[in-house]
């Protein structure tokens, strides 16, 4: 992860104006602009119903974007680096995801976006009934608990 973070901060910065629409039916998730968001973006969308669990769950929470099919947790770039994200999850690097019209429903007490993202994965892996894996890049698919 921090690999990929340094990567991310020696070459272009991604811009994070909001809503840039791009070519491939995807919007950038804008984040509120007093929020310092230094390491990059990227987007974790679990399914809707599973928003609120997660939300009361975490210890901390970054910015949180919902539509109708997903919430969006804004986490670090490189954040999918050598986690095994279950099959429901989709990773959206960037922060450019597939949804119509995100509104930002949780915005942090602190100066961060991020929500982290281990303790994230962990608590989507227990929501969605998968095992934790921590497989290197190329590795197997989480697999299912049920």
């Amino acid at each position: 992860m921090l690999r990929n973070a340094m990567s991310h901060l020696l070459g272009a910065r991604r811009s994070h104006r909001p809503g840039r629409a791009t070519g491939t039916g995807t919007v950038q998730l804008p984040l509120p602009p007093a929020l310092s968001a230094s390491l990059g973006c990227d987007a974790v969308g679990v399914p809707a119903r599973y928003g609120f669990r997660l939300m009361s769950h975490l210890p901390r929470t970054g910015c949180v974007f919902a539509d109708a099919d997903r919430w969006w947790w804004i986490v670090p770039a490189g954040s999918d680096l050598d986690l095994d994200w279950p099959p429901q999850v989709a990773y959206a690097k960037g922060a450019f995801v597939p949804a119509v019209r995100p509104r930002l429903i949780h915005h942090p007490d602190e100066r961060t976006p991020y929500t982290p993202p281990i303790p994230l994965f962990l608590m989507v892996c227990q929501v969605t009934g998968v095992t934790p894996s921590w497989a290197p890049s190329g590795g197997e698919r989480a697999v299912s608990t049920t």
